[in-house]
């Protein structure tokens, strides 16, 4: 038995947490840079906000209909993610960590699934302050059903599961085939020229009809909606292929000097999360580019410029990658445009000892890794960025817009809650 835990409107619920007065009330986040809706609250949704809205569209609206309206906070989201996966280990022997908001457990064995769902839910709820809905089921797929189902449908009270065909088999019948998890929307568009519907009609074509059309993943999925599981658990995560950095800016860069520190912040960001995987890479992709929508191309030209190449080894040392990166940045730089991105790629990524070493090497890459070490034991305990290269700027004017963010209550120590009893 599988069961899956989906943090309801996640980036929402973390703003509520440590601002009671904000329950019940509308609440939609924004992008980067406060560009459009990527989040809402289920009182944002009643109103008709949908996700992609872009904000200076609906600014007045949500004004007049008292939304509260929220940059976003990744450091603060990323943490309250950690600490619900904190809880969610005690529940089960094994968990795949499937996003930021979601992860699968294996329930195999449990008994009284019903209440072992509840019991995860309320502990969650008191632990993390964030509500959570629970799908339980015999496949990963069945429980994304039985988990929709639970959050659409107030009479499971957030956990719904769904132990044999006869508890699904109706769910289904119900439910559109584009709800499916793996159904993308040129999947939907066939099925719904071949008269299927629903997922119950999905589950039930030939599987000679599914491989042909809809190759073996839509054959996996068909076989997963009729209890068959073919998708195991995967409690190690994937190793990445590539690490990519990149953010538009708050206000145009005209200067090498800006656009300079912001790769050396995004580098370093990526260098970061090398490291948290234990990971080393060897090729690098530097890019940035102006305003690809620009109306006026005579005072605001195109310019996309970007330079791949071989690092000497593989590394994980953000010294060495922002070395690289500056003289990558300084071959492409023209001056006389207005830059609004740029950003970095590592690939050809593999496990920190398992690159290929050079026999005349004379670097010393045990002293550089307890530097690393360091640096980032310093920037996880005291919040990031506490510790930063200086290539990477002071004040960063260039920096994303967020005028509308929510301090960082559980990374910085001065946005720590103040209460008065």
């Amino acid at each position: 038995m599988f069961a899956i835990v989906d943090c309801n409107n996640f980036y929402a619920s973390c703003e509520r947490v440590f601002v009671p007065r904000l329950r019940g009330k509308p609440i939609v986040v924004l992008s980067n840079n406060d560009g459009c809706i990527i989040a809402r609250s289920n009182e944002a949704k009643a109103l008709g906000y949908k996700m992609g809205d872009v904000y200076f569209q609906v600014k007045e609206r949500l004004r007049k209909d008292g939304v509260f309206v929220f940059s976003s906070n990744y450091a603060l989201y990323g943490d309250m993610s950690r600490r619900v996966m904190q809880t969610l280990e005690a529940f089960a022997p094994e968990m795949e960590i499937y996003s930021i908001d979601e992860a699968f457990l294996d329930l195999t064995g449990f008994r009284d699934l019903l209440a072992h769902g509840q019991r995860l839910r309320a502990t969650v709820r008191q632990h993390t302050g964030i509500p959570v809905g629970v799908g339980i089921a015999p496949t990963k797929t069945l429980a994304k059903v039985a988990n929709f189902t639970a959050k659409k449908q107030p009479q499971y009270n957030g956990v719904c599961v769904l132990e044999s065909p006869t508890h699904w088999e109706p769910i289904l019948a119900a439910l559109p085939v584009g709800e499916v998890w793996g159904i993308g929307r040129q999947h939907e568009k066939r099925l719904h020229a071949q008269g299927v519907t629903t997922a119950l009609e999905f589950s039930q074509l030939s599987d000679t009809w599914l491989r042909k059309n809809m190759s073996v993943v839509g054959l996996r999925t068909a076989q997963e909606l009729r209890g068959i599981p073919c998708n195991e658990l995967k409690p190690e995560a994937d190793a990445r292929k590539s690490v990519t950095v990149s953010r538009s800016f708050g206000q145009r860069i005209t200067e090498l000097q800006g656009l300079e520190e912001a790769l050396a912040t995004y580098v370093m960001r990526a260098g970061e999360k090398l490291r948290e995987q234990k990971l080393v890479a060897k090729h690098m992709l530097v890019f940035a580019n102006t305003n690809p929508h620009a109306i006026d191309r005579v005072k605001d030209p195109y310019y996309a410029p970007q330079l791949a190449f071989e690092l000497p080894r593989h590394t994980s040392f953000t010294p060495e990658l922002l070395h690289y990166a500056s003289h990558a940045l300084r071959a492409m730089f023209k001056p006389g445009f207005r830059y609004m991105k740029c950003g970095v790629i590592l690939t050809d990524i593999v496990p920190e000892g398992f690159e290929t070493r050079d026999l005349f090497q004379t670097r010393d890459t045990a002293k550089d890794a307890r530097l690393m070490r360091a640096l980032d034991a310093l920037n996880a305990k005291q919040g990031r960025g506490t510790v930063f290269f200086a290539s990477a700027g002071i004040e960063r004017p260039w920096n994303m817009s967020a005028a509308l963010r929510s301090p960082a209550y559980t990374t910085d120590w001065a946005a720590i809650p103040t209460i008065n009893a």
